[in-house]
């Protein structure tokens, strides 16, 4: 079975997110900018972040956050936007079989090493997805969700981002996988964490996962974010040789819904430091 989505998203570009304008960053003297961040680590060449209170649209922090980005696996996001829409038209369940193409199990690690021929239910790629970031299940959602076709699916991706008002994001595949052309920035992100909130909270928990059971074991997730950040709830990481550590954070701190966005760290334990000062500070700071 294959659902294409084409038809759907058209239907339901117009309703998909009114609401989800971001109110331009508070006035900020460099050195506040930096407040947050500076005891961590320097500040790399390619970092970019963003912090917005998700109830008011509000931005409170802003660096580089407009500056084009590589998303490499925070493109997984898209991907789970556009396999949540599939589901919520109930054209597709949880139980739904996603067959495997050689393609797509021929993809580069992280991967679940699905075999070619073989299906796993929607319900298991989504964790996948989430915890292992497995690009080889990216590509079975992409492919089975665009008539067998991931080119498809990325056009499919990159205007379902319009949609939502990301206009600096371009997709070219449903992994994250390298690709010059596939770029994103800190503020198109935080855009999307938003609106995968508002427009799924039946869907949202997923992004808490930390583990899941596949094939007789036990796989565990590596986005210590959600244990480090007290009342974090999802997103997800994302790393490339070129894109730098990326991630992205969604956190009920003090009486703030805050989502942030942070994109190339030099490794993930800065990143991740990172991220919890700025969720702290920002929730405290009025």
């Amino acid at each position: 079975m294959q659902f294409s989505l084409g038809n759907y998203i058209t239907r339901a570009l117009g309703a998909a997110m009114l609401g989800l304008t971001l109110v331009g960053a508070s006035a900020c003297s460099t050195t506040e900018t930096l407040t947050p961040v500076a005891t961590v680590a320097p500040v790399p060449e390619k970092f970019s972040a963003i912090v917005i209170d998700a109830g008011t649209g509000q931005t409170l922090y802003s660096a580089n956050a407009e500056q084009t980005r590589f998303p490499a696996s925070l493109t997984k996001m898209m991907t789970l936007y556009l396999l949540f829409q599939a589901l919520e038209s109930g054209k597709i369940s949880r139980d739904t079989p996603i067959p495997v193409s050689p393609n797509a199990a021929g993809k580069p690690a992280s991967k679940l090493y699905i075999k070619a021929g073989s299906t796993i239910p929607v319900d298991t790629a989504i964790r996948a997805l989430v915890v292992k970031s497995a690009n080889d299940v990216a590509t079975a959602v992409a492919e089975f969700l665009a008539g067998g076709s991931e080119e498809r699916f990325a056009q499919i991706m990159t205007q379902q981002a319009r949609a939502l008002g990301m206009s600096r994001t371009r997709f070219t595949n449903a992994s994250g996988l390298p690709d010059p052309d596939q770029v994103t920035t800190a503020t198109d992100m935080a855009r999307l964490s938003v609106a995968l909130k508002s427009r799924f909270p039946q869907y949202y928990a997923y992004f808490s996962l930390r583990s899941f059971e596949y094939d007789g074991k036990t796989i565990r997730g590596h986005n210590k974010a959600l244990d480090m950040i007290p009342g974090a709830d999802g997103l997800k990481t994302g790393y490339t040789r070129a894109s730098g550590f990326n991630l992205a954070t969604s956190a009920r701190r003090n009486g703030r819904y805050l989502v942030g966005v942070v994109m190339g760290e030099d490794s993930s334990k800065i990143r991740d430091q990172r991220m919890t000062q700025l969720i702290e500070y920002y929730a405290f700071r009025r």
